[in-house]
């Protein structure tokens, strides 16, 4: 019964992203990366069957989820970064919420990332940080840094920065060796930021679905005094409501259960497909191969009313007689009824030295970059996850 029960949950995701597949094919430039990777795979079945195929026709899927849009080439959570995220196939595209001093919501992975992922420190309003820049020390081995935060400036001052690539040198000692030259690729494009509600118009327009993830504030909560969590939770589904975004369009994720508990009780409509990031599989003591060790556990979690939960990639596989399986954990969290979306692909770099952090449980059987397929067919056809996060979605 588990079995049919689970092939029937399958097709009706294969059905559910064919329906999104209405956009025109991808453009020839935006695949080069993914049949590079084919060309990398060692021989085998599943390399024949991709090659077979490299030709396309590829289309729009919400099995492909654009992490922050395509931030491995473009600056992240910026417009030009969602426009290749769409021109790439993603059928869901990410705008990690925030909020300014003046309360409003913007697309930034942190509310304290404008140091690195903007050209802040190169501006006037460098002064707002709430660390400057500080040069590295080798006598103390400290790394050069700065805290820049949303929640310093208004969103007008924010509108007058640009995005860049995120990527600065911890050894640096000025604001120029930090950031890098201005032909840098993290420097060649001023993307533009915006604002929650203009992902919103934009992922309309682009006939996309819309994951927002509600950050942490890096702020005292209640916010100048009255600006509560509840308030935060609330203005990020209402923006959706006051644009009158259908709720089965919109995949809501937090990694704080309580935010997810509060759009279930208060948004129903829109909690059907609200996201559990679940980072418990990251605290000290997890036990990849005793997941009913969790707690909640995934039942209760169900009871609870929560429908998705999202790990790591690397929670969901694990090796078994020489092969990438899913692990304990993807099978108990399908046997209590949930679905699972997965991040991130293309975000570890090469994988020729095991693919760090996000290839973990399976790093012993990673050796080359072609590898990513592997770890891709096993989510899709034997975890059966609903979709991917990726910084280059073109790959999913």
């Amino acid at each position: 019964m588990a079995e049919r029960l689970r092939a029937a949950t399958l097709l009706s995701v294969i059905l559910t992203v064919g329906s999104a597949s209405a956009a025109e094919p991808i453009p020839p430039a935006e695949l080069e990366r993914p049949l590079r990777l084919i060309e990398a795979m060692e021989p085998g079945p599943l390399a024949e069957r991709l090659r077979a195929c490299r030709a396309g026709p590829f289309h729009r899927t919400r099995f492909a989820i654009g992490h922050r849009g395509a931030p491995l080439g473009y600056p992240e959570h910026t417009r030009e970064s969602y426009l290749a995220a769409a021109r790439q196939g993603a059928g869901i595209i990410e705008c990690d919420v925030t909020f300014t001093r003046d309360r409003q919501l913007v697309c930034r992975h942190a509310q304290c990332d404008l140091h690195s992922t903007t050209n802040i420190l190169r501006t006037d309003l460098a002064a707002r940080c709430r660390e400057p820049f500080r040069p590295a020390d080798p006598a103390t081995q400290q790394p050069a840094g700065a805290r820049c935060c949303a929640s310093e400036l208004t969103l007008g001052e924010l509108r007058t920065l640009c995005g860049r690539r995120d990527r600065v040198d911890p050894a640096a000692r000025s604001v120029d060796e930090y950031l890098g030259p201005p032909d840098d690729d993290a420097n060649a494009v001023c993307g533009t930021l915006m604002t929650h509600r203009e992902s919103i118009a934009l992922f309309d327009r682009l006939g996309v679905d819309m994951t927002p993830e509600l950050k942490a504030p890096e702020v005292a909560m209640p916010f100048d005094g009255e600006y509560t969590q509840q308030d935060f939770a609330s203005a990020l589904i209402d923006d959706y409501r006051a644009a009158g975004i259908a709720p089965n369009r919109v995949w809501p994720q937090s990694f704080d259960l309580t935010d997810v508990q509060f759009w279930i009780d208060q948004y129903p409509e829109f909690a059907a497909q609200a996201v559990y990031l679940d980072g418990r599989v990251d605290e000290p003591g997890f036990d990849p191969e005793r997941p009913e060790s969790l707690s909640p556990t995934f039942d209760e979690l169900a009871a609870r009313g929560v429908r998705i939960v999202a790990p790591p990639l690397w929670a969901l596989l694990t090796v078994r007689d020489g092969r990438i399986v899913p692990s304990p954990y993807a099978r108990a969290a399908r046997e209590a009824g949930l679905e699972i979306i997965t991040w991130t692909l293309e975000r570890s770099g090469s994988l020729g030295d095991g693919g760090g952090y996000y290839y973990q449980s399976v790093s012993e059987l990673i050796d080359d970059d072609g590898d990513v397929f592997t770890v891709l067919d096993v989510l899709a056809r034997e975890v059966g996850v609903l979709g991917v996060f990726s910084d280059w979605p073109a790959t999913v």
